[in-house]
C-alpha cells in the first residue's frame, strides 16, 4: 500500500495511503458519502467476482487477469495526471517487496481459498487485516505503542475468528486448508503496510505512482508465476470472464482511485471506515446471489471481529497522549 503514517483499510484490493499531506484540489462534483458507499460495495463484491472468476479459470489466471486490469486503468489515470514514475532502483526494490505482500501472495491466496471456502467466509477473513496489522506493529514499530484498549481489541478480534470457525465445534465441516489460506492473505497485507511504512516513506512519489508501479510489478510477478502452474484457457467463459475484468478495472484500478479521492478530502481515518462495511457486502452478497447458506456464529463472529478491529485502531486523546508524554519524560529524570 505505500509509507502509511496511519495504517490504511484492509480491502482486497491494497492501495497506498498518501505519504504526505496532498496538494489542494478543487472539491469533487459527486459528494464524498457517495464515493464512499460505491467504495464499500466494490470492495464488498469483489469477493463474489473471486468465486465466480474461479469458477471459469484457475486462481493464478484470476489473480493475473485482476492485475493486469487493474494496472491498466491506474495507467490511465497517471498518463492524465502526468505522474512520473519511481527512478530510484532502491525504490523499486522496496515496491517489489511491497507488490508481492500486498497484491501478489494475498491475491492469490484469496482466490485459491475460495476454490473450496465461502465468499462470506472470505470476506470475514480479510477484515482481519487490522487485527494482524496491530500485532505486528508492536513488534515491527517502535513508535506505535499498544494501549490498553488496543490491546483489548485485539483479542475481542481474534475472539470473533474463533466464533466465526465455530472453534467450540471443533472446526468441523470447515475446510481448514481454505480458511487458512484466508487468513493468511489478509496477515500478509499486514506484513505488507508494515514493511512499506517502515521503507517507502518518504520516497518522494506520489500516492498514485507507488500504487500504479506497485501493481506494474505484481502483474510481472503472476506473469512469471502462472504460465509454470497453469496451462493457457481453452475457452474464455462469459461470467467468469467478465467477473475477473470487473474485478480488476473497478476493485484494483477504480477503487484506488475512489479511496485515494476520499483520503483526500477527508482524511485516512473517515477513509478507512470503509474496511467495516466490506464483510457485510460480501456476506449479503454472497448469500443473495450465490446462495451461499449462513449460520448464526458468522454473522455474530463477524461482529466481533469489526468490534475488535476497531479497537485496534483507535488512537488516544490530544490530552492523553500529553499526559502520557509528560509521564514518561518524569520517569526518564526520575532515572537520572
Amino acid at each position: 500500500m505505500s509509507a502509511p503514517c496511519q495504517q490504511p483499510a484492509a480491502p482486497p484490493a491494497a492501495s497506498v495511503p498518501p505519504l504526505s499531506p496532498p496538494p489542494a484540489a478543487r472539491r469533487p462534483a459527486v459528494d464524498w458519502r457517495i464515493r464512499f458507499a460505491a467504495l464499500s460495495l466494490i470492495w464488498g463484491f469483489s469477493f463474489l467476482l473471486i468465486k465466480v472468476g474461479t469458477q471459469g479459470f484457475a486462481p493464478f489466471q484470476v489473480t493475473l487477469g485482476r492485475l493486469l486490469a487493474g494496472t491498466a486503468v491506474l495507467a490511465v489515470a497517471m498518463a492524465m495526471r502526468r505522474e512520473r514514475l519511481p527512478r530510484s532502483a532502491r525504490t523499486w526494490g522496496h515496491i517489489t517487496v511491497a507488490a508481492f505482500f500486498l497484491n501478489a501472495l494475498p491475491f492469490s491466496l484469496f482466490s485459491y481459498a475460495e476454490l473450496t471456502i465461502p465468499s462470506t467466509l472470505a470476506g470475514i477473513c480479510n477484515a482481519t487485516s487490522p487485527l494482524w496489522g496491530m500485532a505486528l506493529s508492536v513488534v515491527a514499530l517502535s513508535e506505535d505503542r499498544p494501549t490498553r484498549r488496543r490491546v483489548a481489541g485485539l483479542g475481542v478480534g481474534f475472539l470473533g475468528v474463533l466464533t466465526v470457525l465455530g472453534a467450540w465445534q471443533g472446526f468441523s465441516g470447515l475446510d481448514l486448508p481454505g480458511t487458512g489460506m484466508a487468513l493468511l492473505a489478509s496477515f500478509s497485507y499486514a506484513v505488507g503496510w508494515i514493511y512499506v511504512r517502515r521503507t517507502l516513506a518518504g520516497a518522494g512519489s506520489s500516492t498514485l505512482t507507488l500504487t500504479g508501479s506497485q501493481l506494474f510489478i505484481g502483474t510481472l510477478q503472476l506473469a512469471v508465476v502462472t504460465p509454470v502452474f497453469t496451462s493457457a484457457p481453452d475457452t474464455f467463459p462469459l461470467l467468469p470472464t467478465l467477473s475477473v475484468l470487473a474485478l480488476g478495472a473497478l476493485g484494483t484500478g477504480l477503487a484506488v482511485l475512489l479511496q485515494y479521492g476520499l483520503v483526500q478530502e477527508v482524511g485516512p481515518t473517515t477513509g478507512q471506515m470503509v474496511t467495516y462495511f466490506i464483510p457485510v457486502i460480501a456476506t449479503a452478497a454472497g448469500v443473495a446471489l450465490l446462495g451461499e447458506q449462513l449460520t448464526w456464529n458468522t454473522p455474530v463472529g463477524a461482529v466481533i471481529v469489526l468490534a475488535g478491529a476497531a479497537l485496534t485502531q483507535s488512537r488516544p486523546s490530544a490530552a492523553t497522549a500529553r499526559a502520557r508524554t509528560a509521564g514518561d519524560r518524569t520517569k526518564r529524570l526520575s532515572r537520572t
